[in-house]
């Protein structure tokens, strides 16, 4: 384990690999600060600008990049009032009334460093459950495997929040594309329709990369609007120092909210924007001032901060030991493991496990760098937000044509982003949900493979065994629970539909006068 850890070490800081960190650390400054893209449309950007390098440094490049996203999102919030993604939606509230009180400055210290902290304390978090994890994990096999695929579907299918059907139904959609080509037992060809392109299967990156990528730049161009409509104004930021002391005297709000993060990133499903939320409900409820909550309080935006980069650590963890993503970055991420040769679960825990604390350390350091070098970067990245949607969509769309191409060099890999793109539009405009199809297009395949090596090594006698009685009961637990919900919301809404409201009230009583 020791050596497993400096080796992780060494591996990050050789120079290819500190360069890779700093080019992806300044393309998620630009990607967190114009809002709206967020990490999970960074991530499938530039997933295919990885086909070619080495494990480590490829994770490293897509790590922190993502990682420092989060800070990016925290800048805008804080400073104009605008989210850069919806997981910094929180810091608005406290972080957006201080600066226009002209103390842009301290509140920046306070998010910036409550952000580091954060960070620090998620990545030990998630080095220590990789140490305790392993040993858990070493004791599971193909069937074992098989049915925490089927766990992490089930989670999918909560992702679409009180959209269960649609969820399924993306769910569906997902494994049928994901079986085509050919059969890995048979070798016969699965919805080939005589096209060579489909026999080795739809490519995983010009998908992501469109029904992200392609999806958001798409919306852009049609609204033909700046990403930022709101105005820059003038921002004074100091009083930095100051905004630093004030988030290391709140230690203990960093160090609740940065657990809250972990734990609901670990959770998949729920997600940074939940993590959030119940992260600054906490927050209020301990502090000796909650009346100021919204109006510039200083745990509140520490809260906001500290919850916002643990709970990406915290999202690592399922993703890392079984495959299965806390949410939409980490599926894109966890495409990006496949890409790169890495498979999770028992590899990335034993013989790939100097792979893993190398992710380890990336978040540590790309975390703190973020932060060091945010104060810097701060007002050219803003002014990006002003950029005319129509002149800035030619030059992002120009990113994704190049990255789906150059992944195969296959033209078939355009129109199946171009495909993915009109898919992710038509999801957007009609409140479809987009991660579960992409989760079961990454997962279907190991769907498949670990149900065929169930069979052979075990044969039917595999669904007796211990784990997958307990793993298969937790499957039934997730559906029931998310049936349940989506069906007491529905009838909480009919309820509220029956209710009449004051005016029908006021008419009612009328009526009975007369």
């Amino acid at each position: 384990m020791i050596d497993a850890i400096t080796s992780g070490l060494d591996q990050v800081l050789q120079w290819e690999t500190l360069g890779l960190m700093l080019i992806g650390m300044l393309i998620g400054f630009v990607v967190g600060i114009l809002p709206g893209l967020g990490g999970a449309v960074a991530l499938a950007l530039l997933l295919p600008f990885t086909f070619a390098m080495e494990p480590v440094q490829g994770l490293v490049f897509l790590l922190s990049m993502w990682i420092v996203t989060g800070t990016a999102g925290d800048i805008t919030s804080v400073l104009f009032g605008i989210p850069g993604e919806a997981t910094s939606a929180a810091a608005v509230l406290d972080g957006y009334p201080m600066t226009k009180r002209g103390q842009g400055g301290r509140a920046l210290g306070i998010v910036l460093t409550s952000s580091a902290m954060g960070i620090v304390f998620g990545a030990i978090v998630l080095g220590v459950f990789i140490t305790v994890i392993r040993p858990l994990v070493l004791l599971l096999g193909p069937p074992e495997f098989f049915m925490l695929v089927l766990l992490g579907l089930a989670f999918v299918v909560t992702l679409a929040g009180k959209n269960l059907a649609k969820g399924m139904a993306m769910v569906a959609f997902g494994l049928l594309v994901s079986y085509v080509g050919s059969d890995p037992s048979a070798g016969l060809p699965r919805f080939t329709f005589d096209q060579m392109y489909l026999w080795s299967g739809i490519a995983l990156i010009p998908v992501v990369v469109g029904l992200f990528g392609g999806a958001e730049v798409l919306q852009l161009m049609l609204t033909r609007s700046s990403i930022a409509n709101g105005p820059l104004g003038d921002t004074k930021l100091t009083g930095t120092m100051r905004g630093v002391t004030d988030a290391l005297r709140h230690w203990p709000v960093v160090i609740r909210s940065s657990s809250i993060g972990v734990v609901i990133g670990m959770l998949p499903g729920l997600g940074g924007t939940v993590a959030q939320w119940i992260s600054y409900g906490q927050a209020r409820q301990t502090s000796k001032n909650p009346e100021q909550f919204g109006k510039g309080a200083v745990d509140g935006l520490v809260a906001a901060g500290a919850t916002n980069n643990a709970k990406d650590a915290g999202s690592l963890i399922p993703t890392i030991a079984f495959g299965i993503p806390g949410g939409a970055a980490t599926a894109v991420l966890l495409g990006g493991f496949l890409v790169l040769g890495v498979k999770p679960g028992q590899e990335m825990l034993t013989t790939q496990l100097g792979i893993t604390f190398s992710m380890v350390w990336t978040v540590i350091i790309a975390g703190i760098l973020g932060v060091v070098f945010a104060f810097a970067l701060v007002r050219p990245l803003a002014a990006m937000t002003k950029i005319s949607g129509p002149v800035i969509t030619p030059i992002l769309f120009m990113f994704i044509v190049i990255g789906a191409y150059t992944a195969n060099n296959s033209w078939g890999d355009l129109l199946v982003m171009l495909g993915a793109s009109v898919l992710g539009v038509v999801c957007l405009r009609w409140d479809w949900p987009r991660v579960p199809f992409l989760l079961a297009l990454v997962l279907g395949k190991l769907l498949e493979q670990y149900l065929n090596l169930s069979n052979t090594l075990f044969g039917a006698e595999w669904l007796t065994r211990p784990g997958v009685l307990i793993v298969g009961l937790a499957v039934l637990a997730t559906l029931f629970l998310s049936i349940r919900s989506v069906h007491r919301d529905h009838r909480a809404r009919l309820a509220d539909e029956t209710v009449p409201g004051p005016r029908t009230r006021a008419m009612q009583t009328i009526g009975r006068k007369k």
